[in-house]
């Protein structure tokens, strides 16, 4: 995995983390976290692009 992708699912991540305790129970979590990573996964190559990677 190259830096920027690395970087970039650490801090979704990290920042995941840290509301994940307020969604509630484990099937909340679970379609947010899928969403988010779902988001997130469509948006890295456009942010590479914004960044020149």
């Amino acid at each position: 995995m190259d830096p920027i992708s690395l970087t970039f699912y650490a801090v979704i991540c990290g920042l995941l983390s840290l509301v994940a305790p307020n969604l509630g129970g484990t099937l909340p979590r679970l379609a947010v976290g899928a969403v988010v990573g779902t988001v997130a996964a469509l948006a890295l190559p456009f942010l590479r692009g914004l960044i020149g990677g």
